[in-house]
C-alpha cells in the first residue's frame, strides 16, 4: 500500500511540475513577445464547439470590483499580440482579457463568424467567473481588424458592455475588398478565403460578416464611439468611409438623421479638404475635424492615420467608468 501511495505522489507531483513549467514556459513566452509577466496566458472552451479559444488575462489585485477591458486583436494576428491598450489598463489594475476570437481574419471560422462572435462571448464570461469585475463597467475596444470586431461585438454580442470603442474599423467588407483591389493589397486574399469565396468575392457572404448590413440593437445604457484618423486610406488601409456610412447608417436608425455627416462634408473629409473645427478641439495632441453624436453613438475624425490613441482611448473609458460626460 504504501509503495502504491508513494508512487501515486510522484504521479501528482509531476503532473504539478508540468503544469507549473507549462504556465512558466506560457509566461516567459509571453514576456518575450512584450506581455507583462502579470498577465497570464488562459483557455477557454467554446460555448458553441469543441474548440480551446486562448487570452491573455489580468485580474484585479483589488479586493473590491474593477472594470473590465475586453482588448480586441487586429485583422493578422491573434491573441498573443502585444497590446498597449491592455497594458495601460493593467497599470490602472483593470482586469483585462485579449482573446484569440478564431485568430487572423484568413479562414472562414474567423472575420466576425458566429464562432468567433461566440468566442468574444464566451471571453467576457470567463473573466467574470475568475475575476471581480464590476459588471457596470465592461469596456470593449479594438483598432483596425480589432476595430471591425469591435463594432460587430455592438452589434452582436449577449453580454451588457457599458461602451465600445472603435478605431480604423472596417464596416463593409465587400466596399473594403475592391478597395484593397483597386490598392494592390493582400487583405483582399483574406477576404475571399474569410467568405468561403473563389477567385470572385461571394457578396453575400461579405455582407454578413459586415456590421454595416447587421440589425442595430438597442443596448440600454450601452455607448459606441467611433474614431478614425484623417490620413487612413492615404497611409494605411481602411478609408475613413467605413466609419462615416456605418455612424450615419445609426444615426438613421436612432432617428436623428440630421446629425449625419452630410455628403459635402464627406468629400471634404475624404479628399481632405476640410479644414479642422475652428475651435481647435484636440484629442491626444491631435486636432479634430468632425466630432458628432446621435443617440448614443459618437464619430471622431481626427489628424491621423490607421491608429488607435491608447492613453485617450483609456482616458475615455476611465471617463465614462466614472459616470463623466467630459469631453474630449
Amino acid at each position: 500500500m504504501e509503495n502504491g501511495w508513494k508512487r501515486q505522489r510522484r504521479s501528482v507531483c509531476l503532473v504539478g511540475w508540468l503544469v507549473l513549467a507549462a504556465s512558466v514556459a506560457g509566461s516567459a513566452q509571453g514576456q518575450k513577445l512584450g506581455w507583462h509577466p502579470d498577465f497570464r496566458p488562459v483557455e477557454i472552451a467554446s460555448s458553441v464547439d469543441s474548440a480551446v479559444q486562448k487570452a491573455y488575462f489580468y485580474s484585479t489585485r483589488s479586493a473590491q470590483p474593477r472594470p473590465l477591458l475586453v482588448s480586441l486583436h487586429t485583422w493578422s494576428y491573434d491573441w498573443q499580440q502585444p497590446d498597449s491598450l491592455a497594458e495601460l489598463a493593467r497599470r490602472l489594475d483593470w482586469n483585462v482579457i485579449h482573446p484569440d476570437f478564431r485568430g487572423p481574419n484568413r479562414t472562414v471560422d474567423a472575420c466576425l463568424s458566429r464562432k468567433a462572435l461566440s468566442d468574444i462571448d464566451d471571453a467576457i464570461r470567463y473573466a467574470l467567473a475568475h475575476a471581480r469585475v464590476d459588471t457596470d463597467n465592461i469596456f470593449v475596444a479594438g483598432v483596425s481588424g480589432g476595430g471591425y470586431a469591435t463594432l460587430g461585438a455592438y452589434m452582436a454580442l449577449r453580454h451588457r458592455v457599458r461602451a465600445f470603442l472603435a478605431w480604423a474599423s472596417i464596416s463593409d467588407l465587400e466596399a473594403w475588398y475592391y478597395q484593397c483591389v483597386a490598392r494592390g493589397r493582400r487583405y483582399a486574399q483574406d477576404v475571399l478565403r474569410c467568405t468561403g469565396s473563389d477567385r470572385h468575392l461571394d457578396v453575400e457572404a461579405a455582407r454578413r460578416r459586415s456590421p454595416l448590413y447587421w440589425p442595430v440593437p438597442r443596448r440600454k445604457g450601452a455607448r459606441l464611439e467611433i474614431y478614425a484618423g484623417i490620413q487612413d486610406g492615404y497611409t494605411g488601409s481602411v478609408p475613413i468611409s467605413h466609419s462615416i456610412l456605418f455612424f450615419n447608417r445609426l444615426a438613421r436608425e436612432f432617428r436623428e438623421p440630421e446629425r449625419q455627416i452630410t455628403q459635402s462634408e464627406i468629400v471634404g473629409l475624404l479628399t481632405r479638404g476640410l479644414p479642422p473645427r475652428p475651435d481647435s478641439l484636440r484629442i491626444q495632441g491631435r486636432l479634430v475635424y468632425v466630432t458628432r453624436a446621435a443617440g448614443p453613438v459618437r464619430l471622431t475624425i481626427f489628424d491621423g492615420g490607421h491608429e488607435m490613441l491608447a492613453s485617450f482611448c483609456l482616458k475615455r473609458m476611465r471617463a465614462i467608468a466614472s459616470g463623466s460626460d467630459w469631453w474630449p
